[in-house]
């Protein structure tokens, strides 16, 4: 085997196992515990953090054709003294908020 013929195959594996890996990233879900830390701490950006809640099953959603899967959950914040329940929808590939809603009972 000359030289040539083993850059081209290493160059070859090292695009593939790149392809490979983003496929496998893009088709992983972010663990639903670090998706509510993340949301616990930037609610306690403005205030405290009560309690705090999250769907453990990831779910289906689709909002203006964009069909992805969600973890549901929420927290109870207090700010100012005053009491408030939040819901909200993340990603559950990417942990990204998408939306953040009050509860009014």
């Amino acid at each position: 085997m000359n030289w040539k013929t083993f850059v081209l195959g290493a160059g070859a594996g090292v695009i593939a196992g790149y392809f490979a890996s983003e496929a496998v990233r893009k088709n992983c879900l972010v663990p639903e515990g670090k998706v509510l830390a993340d949301v616990k701490n930037a609610f306690k950006q403005t205030g405290e953090v009560d309690g705090s809640w999250i769907k453990f099953k990831p779910e289906e959603f689709e909002k203006h054709g964009i069909k992805t899967k969600v973890y549901r959950g929420g927290v109870s914040h207090k700010q100012n003294g005053n009491s408030q329940q939040f819901e909200f929808i993340a990603d559950a590939y990417t942990g990204s908020v998408i939306d953040v809603y009050p509860v009014s009972h």
